[in-house]
């Protein structure tokens, strides 16, 4: 046992005195007590509600008793796989198997099966029949309801059937499985368990749902793919804690699984008292033998000022997970958790990130939204940004500039995603300044995701003008300050909607501005995104009209050797591309053109053997 940390072992328990653990915490990734990883958050809220809670990480699952080495616990066993849902942890959009794996110590690839959070649970079904599952985590929150897997290329049913669970408690959960544990501690059964927001629960009564909205049926979307664009959006639409209403999707044999509301956000009192809890900020000790656990390096140096987004975009599923309502920790919380590092011997006086999913979101975008509610059917920066917008960054700048100012602090960067489109929303660009002078590591990462303007609609992002004012801007201040600090876009290919002319556009703006990225990103069909939507259905489900989804494996080669058409080795799937489109007068030696007209690095060399 090592003090501090939750029990692992029974030793643990014998150790902190507990015979019987209220809760058994399966989980799949190793175990890192830091609030960065959600078991961490989840077991120390309820150990600070006078429950107790032991962990099973990434146990065996190919051995039964693997699952009960802590004994049956008095209250459920809780299941999550990990940070990560467990099929993006172990592939890439090629499907082909990663060799790593950050979250297991020493990075070491398969300590867990895929679809991990379903394993987990019929591993626990099998050993405890009786004993209550709740899964929690991003797996189990974004496949909640049916959903399209993209590695099997199937329409799935809502991941509680196929867990044999009996609760979800999705999004964040710190309010919905404080609720759990104290109903199954007054004795209710967990069948009975069914009106907690922010929980999922399966049915076979749906008489006592009051003003539910009934969901296309499961049979209905695998049958049409429009039902399940149409589904999806009833989704989007209720995914408010102040207007989202309770929804209902029929399964066959009269099984109905159903979404009560999502939990309301914390306040920025509730978050302190999240963030504030005991943690020992570190993996669990016997892992130091394999070499730790590699994705402690970069959170462990890194502050969580926010969560929450409202930026929209239509690949991410911030708003399913999160929720669309900004919320922050306050200024004092964050300093106490920056003095504390100062202290660490291994601080270098570096403080890597300030941020959350959105950096520069630390408040709700309107006042409107904590007590009524974010927009059904309006995005907040998309297409345009919302009037009612407040774009003040001054609580995020003065939050910057205290941390700038303890002591042991030499420098203080933001390395969570900048949302350019709202930072420009600020007139007199202050923080725009701010950041560049202070906050910058030598290269500032941002993502205009593409420059073709109808690429961009269906990714819910800004216009290109857009992403050229703030470059423009960008590099003013520089020169003013006579800094060189350079900008790194993420850009992506193959996104619905994208075909090869829009990847010829990108590869002749990466030939004008002289970017040549390293690494290329196609869009990965992750469960709840409107893209994967749109990627499995071939609709938008904003308007219900088709869009043209690239699928062919050769054509999205093609797509990603553009936005890379430097490299020698694309030489050919570029020349082939443009072609296809056209657009021979971008082959030649003209400074415009992308390609020579034959390979001339490999001409050159047998010319000179020769």
């Amino acid at each position: 046992m090592t003090e501090g940390f939750l029990p692992i072992t029974r030793e643990d328990m014998e150790k902190q005195h507990i015979k019987q653990l209220d809760f058994v915490y399966v989980i799949g990734d190793a175990y890192v007590d830091h609030p960065s990883f959600g078991h961490a958050i989840i077991s120390r809220v309820l150990q600070a509600h006078g429950f107790t809670v032991g962990i099973i990480a990434q146990p065996d699952w190919k051995k039964d008793d693997s699952i009960a080495v802590l004994g049956r616990p008095r209250l459920a066993f809780l299941v999550s796989s990990g940070n990560m849902d467990s099929m993006v942890n172990h592939y890439y959009v090629s499907k082909k198997r990663r060799g790593m794996d950050a979250y297991t110590p020493g990075g070491k690839a398969g300590k867990r099966p895929d679809h991990a959070a379903v394993v987990y649970s019929n591993l626990i079904r099998r050993t405890f029949k009786d004993v209550p599952i709740i899964l929690g985590g991003i797996e189990a929150s974004l496949r909640r309801l049916a959903h399209y897997d993209y590695w099997s290329d199937s329409y799935k049913r809502s991941i509680l059937l196929d867990a044999g669970a009996d609760l979800i408690s999705y999004g964040m959960g710190e309010k919905s499985i404080v609720e759990i544990a104290e109903a199954l501690d007054s004795g209710l059964a967990v069948k009975d368990i069914t009106f907690i927001r922010g929980t999922v629960y399966r049915t076979q009564d749906i008489s006592s749902v009051y003003d539910g909205v009934m969901l296309p049926s499961y049979e209905e979307c695998k049958e049409e793919k429009k039902f399940y664009a149409r589904s999806f959006m009833k989704q989007q639409e209720n995914t408010d804690p102040f207007q989202g209403k309770t929804l209902v999707e029929a399964y066959p044999n009269k099984i109905f699984v159903v979404q009560n509301p999502p939990a309301e956000p914390l306040s920025m009192q509730e978050m302190d008292d999240v963030y504030d809890l005991p943690y020992m900020r570190a993996p669990h000790p016997s892992y130091e033998k394999a070499g730790g656990v590699p994705a402690m390096a970069e959170v462990k140096f890194s502050l969580i000022s926010c969560r929450g987004c409202f930026g929209g975009c239509s690949f991410c599923a911030l708003t399913f997970h999160q929720g669309r309502i900004v919320q922050a920790r306050s200024h004092e919380s964050l300093l106490r958790e920056a003095c504390w590092m100062t202290g660490q011997p291994d601080f270098k006086g570096y403080i890597h990130d300030v941020g959350g999913p959105t950096a520069n979101f630390r408040h709700p975008a309107c006042e409107k939204q904590l007590k009524s509610g974010v927009c059904k059917n309006r995005q907040c920066l998309f297409p345009t940004p919302c009037k009612n917008l407040d774009s003040s960054h001054s609580d995020y700048i003065e939050l910057l500039k205290k941390l700038r100012s303890i002591s042991g602090v030499r420098k203080v960067f933001i390395r969570s995603g900048i949302r350019f489109d709202y930072l420009l929303q600020e007139k007199d660009d202050r923080f725009l300044k701010e950041m560049i002078q202070y906050h910058v590591s030598g290269l500032c990462k941002v993502a205009p995701e593409h420059i073709s303007d109808r690429v961009l609609y269906y990714m819910g992002k800004p216009k290109r003008q857009v992403y050229d004012r703030f470059v423009g801007k960008y590099e003013a201040y520089n020169k003013k300050y006579r800094l060189k600090q350079f900008l790194v876009p993420y850009l992506m290919s193959s996104h619905p909607g994208a075909d090869l002319e829009d990847a010829v556009m990108l590869a002749e703006y990466l030939r004008d501005t002289g970017h040549q990225p390293e690494q290329v990103q196609d869009f990965y069909p992750t469960p709840s995104t409107l893209s994967t939507v749109m990627y499995y259905t071939g609709i938008d489900p904003r308007s219900g009209e088709k869009v043209y989804v690239p699928k062919n494996p050769h054509e999205k080669a093609m797509q990603r050797a553009l936005m890379q058409y430097r490299a020698p080795e694309n030489y050919e799937l570029v020349k082939e591309a443009l072609k296809l489109v056209r657009r021979e007068d971008l082959i030649g030696f003209d400074k415009k053109c992308l390609i020579p007209p034959r390979k001339i690095a490999a001409f050159g060399k047998k010319r000179g053997k020769k």
